[in-house]
């Protein structure tokens, strides 16, 4: 406790300045290629002029990033390094950060890395009552490039990777492969089902039980009406997590998922928004005991915000139902509850049906040195499935966390979670963990 104690006042009495992923602080180093130019019209260009022009481009370079930048729950920071044309026909950057996590899980453990509360073992035993944890893996580097084409307007090209290929080693995963033109995203990217600004930060990687976040391979349009108003549409990949018993196979997915939704904005700099999401799909399996192929249709709704109300105070609301969605909500994922066997007819796979819920809050104490905290919670539907004792039903999911930026670039961070996991027998379990964070963003 005195260590724990130590670094909380350690944060509170540093002087800090803004997070990098303000705007308006945001200067990086940009150096500019390409033959410079020293005549306007067979003239020799002055100092001043041809000082004036090498910053418009670097602006112009600068703008390009800022305006295709996406803020949200784990994305990446602006780049610290730019590299433009003169002409400011394309620019790229390489980013990312080395990010080191220490925590100690203690009166009951999670069997993650990250803070899964579904992996919080049911019942406890003698090695499940304490536990070091000590993870660079969610390091990540990206490399992004910014073109500005007289045909095809501005196009944007992202890759971003980190090292969560497996379990236990550091094996490099792509995250990010996209490219993205006249409002279409073509590649890989973050769920259209997830609101990446609803969640306040966190250590875990994982986030509040009941985030929608996930990555897929999709395309989609998106398009922005004024300020106040957007929307947008995909066809995603289709993965499908099943518990198909003895008389069902899983088979190739021949209709893609189709998440969409509308979102309204407001505030001075269109800081608050709420935004409501559907999720439409159809998943295929084969029925050994009728030797045929067969389908269930699944369908999720989402409500989703974060309202800022004045300057400090963030507030961030997450809320999802539906049927067979089960593999885009963040505690439910891999656990083979999108369909399973049907009670009424064991002939038949039934989508099952799920809700959660998440509500926290984010307060700026000064420039850099923010706190926050929430609730979020997960439930299974048990009526329509044939279920096991030891299959999940419910999970708790709390948190609390002081963030520090040291530098605009430099930033430590505690935090304090606890979890509860309870199966369909009505047994439950908890865990708690006390984690810290050393994080630089390049």
């Amino acid at each position: 406790m005195k260590t724990i104690r130590f670094l909380i006042a350690a944060l509170l009495v540093t002087t800090t300045v803004s997070a990098q992923n303000n705007r308006d602080d945001y200067q990086p180093v940009v150096y500019l290629l390409g033959v410079q130019q020293t005549t306007v019209n067979d003239e020799a260009m002055s100092d001043a002029e041809y000082c004036t022009r090498n910053q418009m481009a670097i602006d112009r370079a600068i703008l390009d990033f800022v305006e295709t930048h996406r803020g949200g729950f784990e994305q990446p920071y602006l780049p610290q390094m730019i590299f433009s044309s003169r002409t400011n026909k394309i620019a790229f950057a390489v980013g990312g950060n080395v990010n080191m996590r220490v925590g100690y899980d203690f009166k009951g453990i999670v069997n993650s890395r990250d803070f899964i509360t579904a992996d919080i073992p049911i019942p406890g035993n003698y090695n499940s009552r304490q536990k070091l944890m000590m993870d660079a893996s969610t390091s990540s580097i990206y490399f992004k490039a910014v073109a500005n084409n007289s045909t095809l307007g501005r196009v944007v090209a992202m890759f971003e990777a980190d090292f969560r290929g497996s379990n236990t080693g550091y094996t490099p995963r792509v995250r990010l492969a996209y490219v993205s033109l006249y409002g279409f995203t073509l590649g890989r990217d973050v769920t259209t089902f997830c609101d990446l600004n609803s969640s306040p930060q966190t250590i875990d990687f994982e986030g509040p039980n009941s985030y929608t976040l996930d990555y897929s391979t999709m395309i989609r349009y998106s398009h922005t009406f004024g300020r106040s108003f957007s929307m947008g549409i995909a066809a995603e990949m289709p993965r499908v997590s099943a518990s198909y018993g003895e008389s069902f196979t899983p088979i190739h997915q021949r209709v893609p998922d189709f998440p969409m939704y509308v979102q309204f904005n407001w505030g001075r700099r269109a800081n608050s928004h709420v935004r409501v999401t559907g999720l439409l799909r159809n998943m295929y399996y084969h029925n050994q005991t009728k030797g045929e192929n067969q389908s269930e249709f699944g369908w999720g709704v989402q409500l989703s915000g974060n309202i800022a109300i004045g300057e400090r105070w963030n507030t961030y609301i997450n809320g999802v139902y539906g049927k067979g969605v089960s593999s885009y909500v963040r505690d439910l994922k891999g656990a083979g509850m999108d369909l399973v066997v049907g009670v009424d007819d064991p002939t038949k796979l039934r989508t099952v049906p799920m809700y959660g819920w998440m509500a926290a809050g984010k307060f700026n104490i000064m420039r850099g040195l923010s706190v926050s905290g929430g609730y979020s919670e997960v439930n299974v539907e048990r009526k329509t499935g044939f279920w096991s004792p030891s299959q999940y039903k419910k999970g708790q999911y709390i948190f609390g966390n002081i963030f520090c930026h040291f530098t605009p670039r430099f930033e430590m961070a505690i935090e304090y979670l606890y979890g509860t996991h309870k199966n369909m027998a009505g047994n439950k379990n908890s865990a708690n963990r006390i984690q810290a964070m050393v994080k630089y963003n390049f």
